[in-house]
């Protein structure tokens, strides 16, 4: 195998000679080992070396025999295919003839390799392979019968189509002898022919595939080969052939192609033919189909496809020319926008060479017009460009190009959506069309849209023209007006369009550019004077200028207007041609009758009277003006038209323009000439109203355009105003009146502003007035079916202040006629039910609203001229205001807000504006503030805001005039919304308008409204009432007879809501005149009513209020009890008790009870300390508290009535705490008993201390401390019980300045026992604090000579000491503790368990200090001493008392270090205390000396002494427990005899539960003596007493428990000593085993 590398070696030099050949020859032949890359250099190699050299035949014989065995063995494909193919072209460029030849190799009945069949086409192009062009197509026609596949017959084709193009080639070109075929034009055209015969009969070409492509492209040439019969013979069959193909949709490119090259042949013989000209119409269409495929840039072919089908029907037309016209035609005229575009395409195509004849024109408009008719969007642009050919050859000329115009100026407006394109086309096409042809349909109504293209094609032509020279346009208008637009209409036209300056993309500016354009022209009339155009050439370029610097948005329209009108004055005037001027004046009159438009008709109308103002003839101005009066005028807008237009001329000609008015008027009253009553009855009165109506219209414009001048002529105006009406020449019913003041309104309302109108005295104006109010009266009051009291009112207000003024008495009955007129209508709702329609409803509403505005207008008018008499006014709405109709009342009281408002606005106070009854309208305003109708409540609260402007103005006015400050923003604090509903801020903004008088009687007055039935309506009188009071309440006289009538009122049966309002007016007099109203008050008779109770809970929920009367009660508290205290039964203080109850019970007043809280609480005390001692009659109840629903109401006493107080106080301070803490500590039944009053205080004082902020504590101190040594012995205690218990908090201990201990002192010394404890319990209070304890340490004997006191003394002392101790420091601490042990151990077992217990609790409290500090030897000693009075204690009944000693036990035990005892005690209880007392003294025997438990026990026997028998058989069984833990026989026999005859002493107790726990125990004690038998025992104890008389020592040495003391006795009683122990022993003894034998038995047994 060979090896990539060694060819690449051998390609580096290489030649063309026999080895390279060789070595050609092994590769190929191993061609299949080799990679597909080694392959592509090789052979790429090898076309470079056979390219670059010239190679010998041989040698290429021998190359392209190798190369084409190589061919037939690997059938290379794709690109190796390509790339074999250009090797082999390469070697047939060397010699075609070798590579040729090879065709002819033998292939087994297949084909020759692709490659090879390829590159003979390829090659047979050559001028030098022209010889083997015979021979070839000779073989390959052998081949055709033999391709199968589509790959075999594309590459038969390649060689083909190289055969067909260098014979055709070769035929149809002058060859040389070197270029000679080896084939004869005869026979190639009959090898043509029949290689045409074998594609269509061997080869399928019928689908659209490559195949049939290619086969197309070499038939179109065989075309040209063909013999021309051949050809045409095979026409039909390549028609039918060519429209299979365009149904198999083949590439249009190759049937064009196709197509032209048959035609092409067949035209090149002279003739088509008849087959051809018989398949005419099928050849057309399939090429009008190829002309409707769209063009591709991206694909050459499709461009290429146009081409080819328009060269074919070119050559069509020429063959036959009338045929192939038709056929465009027809096909013009089909529905397929793409066959019509097509045609279009074909007939511009051909149209040069398709004669002119009229009947082809005619028939070419006649098609043209059928398109235009159908307009096909899609055809369009192709139907312009054909348009656009036609108008070339002067087609628009015809009559039938105003067809085609119309329709291009159709697409030239500029509503249409067109594209640009077709835009240009359109201008060029009307460029084709005569100026004054163009100008003329510019100014055509039906082409509005399009009129600025239009006028911009003719602006442009006639500047062309004029740049020319050319006749000028206008020149011959005159001469033709039938056929162009007369010079008159083009005038009017292009100024009405000026005025849209913007609308429909710049109307205006293409109007004037267009106008401008055309002046040169119009100066050359005959007529016109030159000066026109002098003038438009210095005019319309400012106004264009004008139209460049603004914009649709910024251009003011009037102005714009104004400018026109101007310029087309002045044109008038520069024409000054009466006879030119008349045509136009008609040409405008039939130009306003044309237009509808507003903008333009008004326009139009306006330059009529320019127009007719610029003449100078007289009689055409009057006839003029005649033809315009009696125009049509059924439109508003043509009516005030035809007045602006006589306002115009009247500016010149006023006399001519009033003159003609009045003789036009004569038509109104003369029955002779009237061409009115010439009319059918039913449009007479019409007809006279719309005459009417232009009359007094154009008088209305000429006054206000005269500018005075026609000031002269005002008053015979309204004469004659009376007389049209009076003498009306038609019947007179309401629609004639409704348009008689309509018009009339407008003459008078523009009279009515101008300023010289002031001036004139009009004397009509009385009687008109007059004659208004006429028709005002006769105008039904149940109905407003028609405007005129509208109008009326309307004309009466148009003459305000107008000479002469109406008297004050007409001017009253004036406005109580139109306010009976207008506000005793039925309301809106019946007003809406009887209309029959919803429009007419509509209408109703609309006309009832306006009335009442023209009636409040009228009503401000009247007002205007006399300021001061508004109240006058406002007293006619009086009857309405108070009108139990609330349509009424809304109307009249929407009228006064109206007139308040205007009289406020009006800022006229120079003169005085009196309210003489100023409080009756202020009372009739606040009480409508509450009227049921909201709206009123609404309009009242306008109305009362507009009164209270207009007085603060006027006091703002008067103290400007004093030269005082002025109080500026006070108006900004009220406003309507404010005093809406709101009667209390309407009191508030005019109560200090009023007098004290005037505030008494409005109070006393609005009382009287109470008991009004309406409930709103009291309930504003209640809230005037309230509300003055809180702003004037003190002000106020009479008080008691407001009181008593309050009382009364509230009695009586009040809405709630207006009993509730009154209640609080009340409490506001109260808070203004408390020393007056509370006397008053509490002088009522206990039990209070209802009404009372009402009144002072009431009192306590306005802060002001609840704090005047409450200080005013506390006074009286204070004054009553500040002396000594009497045994009467006082009544006021008692009432003030009552009062407080109730204020207090409410939930608003805890910022007053706050603020008053320590002085109330202290006066309210101190009354309950005085009412408890007092001689209260039984079931005495003074108050009663209402129980909630269903339950009974609550009796008081006096003195639950006061405790009741004193819970209201903290409750309503917020102090719920203190309260919880006194129920909880029973502090109500204390305060009840005077004895135990004191501590009942000492009690709440400690609530309030836990719950009160430290502000509140130091307020209550700053209090008492007033009363410390007061002379009041009650409020002296309650002081200093305060004083005391307040010490309890630190910040009060705290206070500086403050030297506390001193009085506390004092009070301990007091011989007073209550005083001793509130003294100590201020001491103990104190000790608690830091910085208290070096004080206080010299205070420690003087109280430890307090501990033997009075039970409640004692506890106190001990608490002092206990808090002394605990709060003290280091070593004063332990000296503080031993130095009272002796004083408080005896405390411990007191026989009152208050003591003991309080003792025992201190004591615990006082070791757990004591610990902290390390305690010493002595203080160790003193801490044993309680050890027996704690274990005495602890086996008391009480559980208070056991628990306390357990408590201080667990402390005791923690200080000695006996850790195992302290849960024993801490978790101890009444049921198991003795258990834990034997655990005590088990643990107590097996860890101290002897020493010690005898010191314990030596001290227990003092207790067997003790009167209280507890104690006694406490020490009992703490000795027989310690007996019984001790090893009795190892001690010494004097201790025991000691421990037996203490224990013996109490034999004969009287408690005989002692004597009989005597017993037992000395029995238990003989037991742990003598443990085994009695004999035993006894042996042992008589031996033991023979040891002691004898003096001999016994074996064992017994402890001792206590100490040794020196005894004196004689032998006897040694003796007897001796011998009765051992007897009574022995007794004993016996006895006990006579009654228990089974025992001894059952012991010995053991």
């Amino acid at each position: 195998m060979i090896h990539s590398s060694e060819i690449t070696e051998g390609n580096q030099e290489w030649d063309i000679s026999e080895k390279n050949i060789e070595d050609i020859m092994e590769v190929l032949q191993v061609a299949d080992q080799l990679s597909t890359d080694n392959v592509f250099k090789t052979l790429k190699s090898l076309k470079v070396k056979i390219l670059n050299n010239k190679m010998v035949p041989p040698l290429c014989q021998k190359v392209t025999d190798i190369f084409v065995d190589y061919l037939r063995t690997m059938k290379p494909e794709g690109e190796l295919e390509e790339l074999c193919t250009t090797v082999l072209m390469a070697l047939g460029f060397q010699s075609p003839g070798i590579v040729i030849f090879k065709l002819w190799d033998r292939w087994h009945n297949t084909l020759p390799p692709h490659c090879l069949l390829t590159a003979v086409g390829r090659l047979i192009h050559r001028q030098d392979a022209a010889s083997y062009i015979g021979v070839t197509w000779e073989y390959i026609l052998r081949l055709l019968r033999m391709a199968q596949t589509k790959d075999d017959m594309l590459a038969l084709c390649h060689v083909l189509k190289g055969l067909v193009i260098s014979a055709r080639k070769h035929v149809e070109l002058p060859t040389t002898d070197d270029e000679i075929m080896d084939i004869t034009k005869e026979a190639v055209s009959f090898k043509a022919y029949l290689t045409l015969r074998l594609l269509f009969n061997r080869w399928s070409l019928k689908t659209n595939n490559k195949v049939t492509e290619q086969a197309m492209v070499i038939i179109g040439h065989l075309f040209f080969l063909m013999p021309s019969s051949k050809l045409k013979n095979q026409v039909n069959r390549l028609t039918r052939w060519l429209m299979t193909l365009v149904s198999a949709k083949v590439t249009p490119f190759y049937i064009s192609q196709c197509i032209y090259q048959l035609i092409d042949a067949l035209a090149l013989s002279g003739c088509g033919g008849i087959n051809l000209e018989s398949q005419l119409e099928n050849i057309t269409d399939m090429l009008f189909n190829q002309l409707s495929e769209t063009v591709k840039e991206s694909d050459p072919h499709s461009a290429r496809n146009h081409i080819l089908a328009l060269k074919a029907f070119y050559i069509l037309s020429k063959l036959y020319n009338d045929q192939v016209v038709f056929l465009i035609q027809k096909t013009m005229q089909t529905s397929d926008p793409a066959k019509i575009v097509s045609a279009l395409q074909v007939f511009m195509d051909v149209f040069l060479e398709v004669p002119q004849t009229d009947q082809l024109k005619n028939e070419v408009m006649h098609s043209v017009i059928i398109m235009i008719q159908d307009d096909l969007k899609p055809v369009r642009k192709a139907l312009l460009n054909f348009i656009e050919m036609l108008g070339r050859h002067d087609y628009l000329a015809m009559p039938q190009g105003n067809v085609i115009i119309n329709y291009v100026i159709k697409l030239s407006e500029s509503a249409c959506s067109n594209e640009e394109d077709i835009q240009l086309m359109c201008s060029k096409i009307l460029q084709m069309v005569s100026l004054p042809k163009l100008i003329t349909l510019a100014c055509q109504p039906s082409n509005t849209l399009a009129f600025v293209q239009l006028s911009k094609i003719a602006t442009n032509m006639a500047l062309k023209a004029r740049s020319l020279g050319q006749v000028p346009y206008l020149s011959s208008f005159h001469l033709s007006p039938t056929q162009f637009i007369s010079p008159q209409k083009l005038l009017t036209h292009l100024l009405v369009f000026s005025l849209k300056s913007y609308s429909e993309r710049e109307l205006g500016i293409s109007s004037l550019r267009l106008l401008h354009a055309l002046h040169p022209i119009t100066s050359l009339h005959p007529v016109i004077n030159s000066n026109v155009g002098q003038l438009w050439m210095k005019e319309i370029p400012q106004m264009l200028q004008i139209l460049d610097d603004h914009t649709e948005k910024n251009l003011d329209q009037e102005e714009w207007e104004d400018r026109l009108l101007q310029f087309s004055s002045q044109s008038l005037v520069a024409i000054n041609d009466d006879s030119w001027l008349e045509q136009l004046i008609k040409v405008v009159l039939e130009r306003i009758n044309y237009f509808s438009d507003g903008e333009e008709k008004a326009f139009l109308y306006k330059f009529f009277g320019f127009t007719l103002r610029t003449s100078r003839n007289m009689k055409l101005v009057k006839t003029m003006l005649s033809s315009i009066l009696q125009s049509v005028h059924e439109d508003l807008q043509e009516r005030e038209g035809i007045a602006t237009a006589l306002s115009i001329v009247s500016m010149k000609y006023l006399k001519i323009v009033l003159d003609q008015l009045q003789e036009y008027s004569a038509v109104l009253t003369d029955k002779g000439s009237s061409f009115i009553l010439k009319l059918m009855k039913e449009h007479q009165q019409r007809e006279w109203g719309l005459v009417c109506n232009i009359i007094y219209l154009s008088y209305s414009k000429i006054i206000f355009e005269s500018k005075g001048g026609i000031v002269t002529h005002m008053d015979n105006i309204l004469a004659l105003a009376l007389q049209h009406y009076r003498d009306c020449v038609v019947e007179k019913d309401k629609n004639l009146k409704l348009e008689y003041l309509g018009a009339l309104s407008k003459l008078t309302n523009i009279i009515s502003s101008q300023p010289m109108a002031f001036q004139f005295k009009f004397v009509q104006k009385l009687e008109i007035v007059t004659f208004m109010v006429e028709l005002i009266r006769e105008e039904p009051l149940n109905s407003i079916s028609s405007s005129i009291r509208l109008r009326a009112m309307n004309i009466i207000t148009d003459f305000r202040n107008l000479s002469p003024l109406i008297e004050v008495e007409e001017r009253t009955d004036l406005l109580r006629t139109c306010c009976k007129s207008v506000l005793c209508l039925p309301p809106t709702e019946v007003l809406l039910k009887e209309a029959s329609s919803s429009q007419e409803a509509e209408a109703t509403v609309d006309l009832h609203r306006e009335t009442l505005q023209s009636l409040l207008k009228l009503m401000e008018t009247l007002i205007f001229e006399m300021p001061s008499r508004i109240q006058y006014s406002l007293e006619v709405l009086d009857t309405w205001l108070n009108s139990q109709k609330d349509n009424e009342r809304e109307r009249a009281m929407w009228c006064a807000a109206r007139i308040l408002g205007f009289t406020a606005k009006t800022n006229n106070f120079g003169m005085d504006i009196e309210f003489i009854r100023l409080g009756r309208l202020v009372r009739l305003l606040a009480m409508r503030c509450q009227d049921p109708v909201d709206n009123i409540c609404f309009l009242s609260a306008q109305a009362v805001y507009n009164l209270y402007c207009i007085l603060l103005l006027q006091k703002q006015m008067g103290r400007k005039k004093q030269g005082l400050w002025e109080e500026e923003g006070k108006s900004e604090v009220y406003s309507a919304n404010v005093f809406y509903n709101n009667t209390f801020e309407i009191a508030k903004a005019f109560a200090e308008y009023f007098t004290q008088m005037q505030l008494t009687t409005l109070v006393l007055t609005a009382m009287e409204g109470l008991t009004d039935g309406n409930a709103k309506v009291s309930l504003a009188a209640a809230q005037l009432m309230s509300a003055v009071m809180k702003e004037r309440g003190r002000d106020m006289i009479k008080i008691e007879e407001i009181v008593e009538g309050i009382l009364e009122q509230l009695n009586s049966q009040l809405e709630p809501s207006t009993k509730e309002e009154v209640v609080r007016g009340m409490c506001l007099l109260a808070g203004n005149n408390t020393h007056s109203v509370v006397p008053l008050l509490l002088n009522k008779s206990l039990p209070w009513d209802r009404t009372s109770l009402a009144l002072w809970k009431a009192f306590g929920t306005r802060r002001e209020t609840a704090i005047s009367v409450l200080q005013l009660l506390i006074g009286i508290l204070e004054k009553l009890h500040s002396r000594e205290e009497t045994k009467e039964m006082a009544f006021q203080p008692v009432a003030v008790t009552c009062a407080l109850c109730e204020m207090l019970s409410g939930s608003m007043c805890q910022e007053a009870v706050q603020e008053l809280y320590p002085r109330l609480l202290m006066s309210i005390l101190c009354h309950l300390c005085w009412v408890i001692e007092q001689n209260v009659p039984q079931k005495m109840v003074v108050y009663s508290k209402e129980g909630g629903q269903g339950s009974k109401s609550k009796p008081f006493d006096p003195t639950s009535c006061a405790l009741e107080v004193v819970k209201l106080v903290f409750l309503a301070a917020a102090y719920d705490g203190v309260v919880t803490y006194a129920n909880q500590h029973h502090c109500w039944d204390l305060l009840s008993c005077p004895r135990l009053y004191y501590i009942g205080i000492m009690d709440l004082t400690s609530g309030i201390v836990k719950t009160c902020e430290p502000a509140v504590l130091h307020r209550v101190l700053n209090l008492v401390r007033n009363y410390l040594y007061s002379s009041s012995y009650h409020r002296k205690i309650l002081a200093r019980t305060f004083y005391a218990q307040l010490l309890w908090h630190r910040s009060v201990a705290q206070t500086l300045g403050q030297d506390f201990l001193s009085h506390l002192v004092k009070w301990v010394k007091d011989p007073n026992l209550i005083m001793k404890e509130v003294g100590l319990r201020g001491i103990s209070n104190l000790a608690l604090h830091p910085g208290q304890s070096e004080l206080l340490k010299g205070q420690v004997p003087f109280l430890r000579d307090l501990l033997k006191n009075e039970a409640r003394v004692t506890v106190q002392a001990v608490k002092s000491l206990r808090n002394i101790i605990c709060h003290g420091k280091g070593e004063d601490t332990k000296v503080a503790f031993c130095s009272i042990s002796k004083q408080l151990r005896p405390l411990i077992n007191d026989e009152r368990d208050q003591v003991k217990i309080s003792a025992t609790s201190a004591l615990g409290y006082m070791l757990r200090h004591v610990y902290k500090f390390k305690p010493g030897l002595s203080t160790r000693r003193e801490i044993y001493s309680f050890l027996v009075p704690l274990l005495l204690s602890f086996q008391d009944n009480n559980p208070e008392v056991v628990k306390a000693c357990g408590g201080t036990l667990t402390e005791w035990t923690t200080v000695i270090g006996w850790s195992s005892l302290t849960q024993i005690f801490k978790h101890a209880t009444l049921s198991d205390h003795i258990q834990v007392l034997e655990e005590t003294c088990k643990y107590l025997v097996s860890t101290s000396k002897t020493q010690l438990v005898g010191d314990l026990l030596s001290q227990s026997f003092d207790f067997l002494k003790s009167p209280q028998s507890f104690l006694r058989a406490a020490a009992i069984n703490f000795i027989g427990l310690t007996a019984k833990k001790l090893n009795m026989t190892q001690i010494d026999d004097d201790d025991v005899e000691v421990i037996q005859n203490a224990i013996g002493s109490l034999r004969n107790d009287p408690v005989e539960s002692v004597q009989s726990l005597v017993d037992t125990t000395l029995k238990k004690i003989d037991e742990y003596i003598n443990p085994g038998f009695v004999s035993t025992s006894r042996m042992s104890q008589l031996s033991n007493n023979i040891f002691k008389v004898t003096g001999m020592k016994t074996p064992k040495r017994k402890k001792r428990l206590f100490k040794s003391v020196k005894r004196e006795r004689d032998d006897n009683q040694k003796i007897w000593k001796w011998l009765q122990s051992p007897l009574n022993s022995l007794r004993k003894w016996y006895n006990r085993r006579v009654k228990n034998i089974p025992v001894i038995i059952g012991n010995s047994e053991k």
